[in-house]
C-alpha cells in the first residue's frame, strides 16, 4: 500500500511538474508572440495629389551648316593657289582657289581660233558662199570649243558659292585634285540641328513650334529654336521620326558640330506627382513600384508607370489615386500587405 502510495504521489507530482513546464513553455511563446507583434517596421509617408505637370522632352543631335557646300573643280587639275584656309569667314563670289591655267590657255586659243572660223563661215553663208553643211560643222566646232573654254574658266578659278565659315580644306598648294573637295564651306547663320523624336510624340510637335536649344560647349546659354521641317515617315527600326530645327546664329558663335540638346514643351497634363525616393525598382525587372499606406495600418505594393522625370519628382502616369498616403522612406523592410509604424513628424 505504501508503494503505491508513493507511486501515486510521483505521478501526480510529475503531472504538476510537466503542467508547470507547459504552462511556462505557452507563456513564452506568448510573450515571444506578442513581442513579434509589437515590431514592426517604421516608415515615413506622404500624401500625394495630381498636379498639372509641364509636359516636356529633351532629344540630342549635332549642329549642322543650314547650307554645306563642297567646292571643287570639275576636272582632275593640280592645285596652283589656295587663298582661304579652315575657320576662315567667305562671301558669296570670293576666290577661293586657283588651279594650274595651262589647259585654259590652250581651250582660249581653240575658241578664239574657232569663232573667228564660225564668223568668216557665217558671212559666206549668208550670201551662198558656204554650203549648209560646212557652216553647220563650223557652228559646232565654235559651240563645243566656247562651252569647253568656259567650263575650265570657271574651274579654274575657284568661288565660294554662298557667304560662311570655311569647315574643311583637303588639299595643300601644288597638289592634285582627286576627288575629294578642296574646301566644305558652311552657311552657318542659321543653323539646324537633326533630331530623332519618339513615335508617340508624333502628333504633338507641330511646324513652326518653339524649342529651347542648349549646348554643351557654350554652358549657360540657352537659344530658341524652331521646328521647320517633320519627316513624314517613322523609321521602323528605331520607331522615331527625324525632325529638323532651325536656330538663329546671327553672331555665329554656333558651330557647326557642337553637341546640342533640344527640349520641346508641349503643354501640360494632370498627374500624380511623387518624390523619387518613394519610387522601388523590382530587381531583375524594369517594374517600378511605389508602397501605398492603408487605413488599417498595412502596405500594399503598387506596380506604377513613370512619366516624366521633374529634379528630384517623377510623375505618375497609373497605378495610384490622387491622395493616397505613399511610404517615403523604410521600404528595404517592407512587403506587400505588411503592417507598419508610420513615424511622420
Amino acid at each position: 500500500m505504501k508503494m503505491n502510495g508513493i507511486i501515486r504521489t510521483l505521478f501526480v507530482g510529475g503531472v504538476c511538474v510537466a503542467s508547470v513546464a507547459c504552462s511556462g513553455n505557452q507563456k513564452a511563446e506568448q510573450a515571444a508572440a506578442e513581442q513579434q507583434v509589437v515590431v514592426k517596421p517604421k516608415v515615413t509617408t506622404q500624401k500625394v495629389n495630381i498636379q498639372q505637370v509641364e509636359q516636356q522632352s529633351v532629344f540630342t543631335g549635332n549642329v549642322e551648316g543650314f547650307a554645306v557646300n563642297n567646292i571643287a573643280p570639275q576636272q582632275p587639275l593640280r592645285i596652283k593657289r589656295l587663298l582661304v584656309d579652315v575657320g576662315d569667314r567667305v562671301v558669296a563670289g570670293q576666290k577661293v582657289a586657283e588651279m594650274d591655267n595651262s589647259s585654259l590657255s590652250q581651250a582660249k586659243a581653240q575658241y578664239e581660233t574657232n569663232k573667228a572660223a564660225f564668223e568668216r563661215s557665217n558671212e559666206l553663208y549668208k550670201f551662198g558662199g558656204e554650203s549648209k553643211a560646212a557652216w553647220e560643222a563650223t557652228k559646232a566646232a565654235y559651240e563645243v570649243s566656247k562651252l569647253t573654254y568656259e567650263n575650265l574658266m570657271e574651274n579654274t578659278t575657284l568661288v565660294s558659292p554662298v557667304s560662311g565659315l570655311v569647315t574643311a580644306r583637303n588639299y595643300d598648294n601644288g597638289d592634285m585634285y582627286g576627288g575629294q573637295p578642296i574646301f566644305v564651306v558652311q552657311r552657318i547663320n542659321p543653323v539646324k540641328i537633326m533630331i530623332n523624336v519618339s513615335e508617340a510624340l508624333y502628333s504633338y510637335v507641330k511646324k513652326g513650334m518653339k524649342v529651347d536649344v542648349a549646348l554643351d560647349a557654350l554652358e549657360g546659354q540657352t537659344f530658341e529654336g524652331k521646328v521647320t521641317r517633320i519627316t513624314p515617315s517613322i523609321d521602323a527600326a528605331t520607331r522615331t521620326f527625324a525632325v529638323e530645327v532651325q536656330v538663329a546664329n546671327g553672331k555665329e558663335v554656333i558651330k557647326p558640330g557642337m553637341y546640342a540638346r533640344v527640349t520641346m514643351n508641349y503643354g501640360e497634363r494632370s498627374s500624380i506627382v511623387v518624390p523619387d525616393v518613394a519610387v522601388v525598382k523590382m530587381l531583375g525587372s524594369g517594374n517600378r513600384y511605389i508602397y501605398v499606406y492603408k487605413q488599417d495600418g498595412t502596405v500594399s505594393y503598387q506596380r506604377v508607370e513613370l512619366g516624366r522625370r521633374m529634379n528630384d519628382k517623377y510623375e505618375i502616369l497609373s497605378g495610384i489615386a490622387d491622395g493616397d498616403e505613399i511610404v517615403t522612406s523604410g521600404q528595404n523592410a517592407l512587403k506587400d500587405g505588411l503592417a507598419v509604424e508610420r513615424i511622420n513628424q
